[in-house]
């Protein structure tokens, strides 16, 4: 009996803060590539409602800067009045579905180029980001200060898109991030050196949030577990973070790791498609990046493989759970199949968020409540992802089913890393 009510627990509402979420499934923040001049698209209309429609609970908008100095790719959402038409009938369509709208705001700091956010790109300390490649400034005192008010500002924003919750983006070393960790802030004023400093930005973000919050926007927080890079914070500074985050009441804490620059796979679980990555990446403004990564090995020093796991995360999300009571935290990474959603619920987490399922098969949820042991058939070659930085978000199945040609050497990348993620699941679990 026990075992069934755990089951069913899947599908029972959660009171997200001041919202009630119709499940426990999330459609998480993965980058979507599909706002071609900083705007919604059809593409991105159609994808979200076709998840909603699937059966999640919420689903969640990715990366919305809240300046346009915080932008990384020309297909990313950043908080603008001509971005709001399309925002607000992208969340009534999936309303009408019965889901949740949830959007993701942050800043990327020193992840992007000038051509890009338009500025010498910002963060806490000055120096040079190799992977855009560019040189980055300190952010002046009174620069943190108005970046603050844009994040409490941006919220007013998405309510009035529409959206019922907010994800505020404080890991991957992004910009929240690059202020937290000691790797990236070298400052010496009351925003750098002991870690009180180093999350003054965060909680003085978090405080402008809840306040424009009010009473009617959720409002959950992604967090790193550790950074997973030499000088970065790790397990047990992470769960001072967290702490931190826990005091201002937020309504959830999503539970990730990795940085974006040093350890990406960390994130995603697996390797890195190399020869998709330069395939996708355009000529004109990452030339140099494109032809490093024909070079035999580079491509593997720069994204190092994580042997794939189905829920990766999994051994820290629960020492997390072990220290941190008063907030809900919510799991993510590595969610294939129903069995997987039960021993979420099994281990005591009350919500997860997923996406790569997701890319190739919206209808997941569907599936899952027809057939509790449903696999989605992902096999985790991570094409998707290799895609995304260039291209629209797609899986390979689609594309191919869309009538898109992928080239053969690329086909022949998919297979072998396929292949590996399934001796690497295999291997596990014996």
């Amino acid at each position: 009996m026990a075992n069934i009510q755990m089951e069913n627990k899947l599908f029972t509402p959660y009171q997200l803060g001041p919202i009630t979420l119709r499940n426990r499934f999330i459609r998480s923040a993965a980058f979507e590539n599909m706002c071609t001049g900083n705007v919604p698209s059809q593409m991105l209309h159609d994808y979200h409602v076709s998840v909603a429609h699937g059966g999640v609970g919420m689903t969640t908008i990715a990366y919305c800067a809240v300046d346009l100095s915080g932008v990384s790719f020309d297909g990313q959402l950043y908080v603008r009045p001509e971005a709001l038409q399309g925002l607000k009938r992208l969340t009534d369509a999936i309303h009408a579905e019965g889901a949740k709208a949830s959007i993701q705001l942050g800043h990327c700091g020193n992840m992007t180029h000038f051509s890009t956010c338009h500025c010498m790109p910002l963060s806490a300390s000055n120096g040079f980001n190799l992977y855009s490649p560019t040189i980055h400034r300190r952010m002046k005192v009174s620069e943190i200060k108005a970046m603050v008010k844009k994040f409490g500002e941006a919220v007013d924003f998405c309510r009035e898109a529409g959206f019922d919750c907010v994800e505020i983006h404080a890991g991957h070393a992004y910009l929240i991030s690059q202020f937290i960790s000691p790797r990236t802030n070298h400052r010496h004023d009351e925003y750098g050196g002991c870690f009180e400093n180093r999350v003054r930005f965060l909680n003085e973000v978090l405080d402008e949030v809840m306040l424009h919050a009010k009473e009617d926007m959720a409002v959950v927080v992604k967090t790193n577990m550790w950074d997973d890079c030499w000088g970065g914070s790790d397990i047990e500074e992470g769960i001072r973070i967290a702490k931190e985050i826990a005091k201002h009441k937020v309504h959830g804490i999503v539970l990730s790791g990795g940085t974006v620059s040093r350890s990406p796979m960390t994130i995603l679980g697996g390797a890195m498609p190399i020869k998709t990555l330069a395939h996708y990446m355009p000529m004109k403004t990452l030339w140099w990046l494109k032809a490093a990564l024909h070079i035999p090995f580079v491509g593997d020093i720069m994204t190092p493989t994580v042997p794939f796991k189905e829920l990766y995360f999994m051994p820290q999300a629960k020492r997390f759970q072990e220290a941190i009571k008063d907030v809900p935290l919510i799991y993510v990474g590595g969610v294939q199949s129903g069995d997987n959603c039960q021993q979420i619920m099994d281990e005591g987490f009350e919500l997860f968020q997923f996406a790569h399922v997701l890319i190739k098969d919206p209808d997941f949820v569907k599936h899952v409540q027809a057939n509790p042991h449903y696999h989605a058939g992902c096999n985790r070659s991570n094409y998707c992802v290799g895609r995304m930085y260039s291209k629209e978000m797609k899986c390979h199945e689609c594309v191919e089913r869309d009538g898109e040609k992928i080239p053969a050497n690329i086909q022949r990348e998919i297979k072998r890393l396929e292949q590996n993620a399934h001796k690497s699941i295999e291997a596990q679990k014996k």
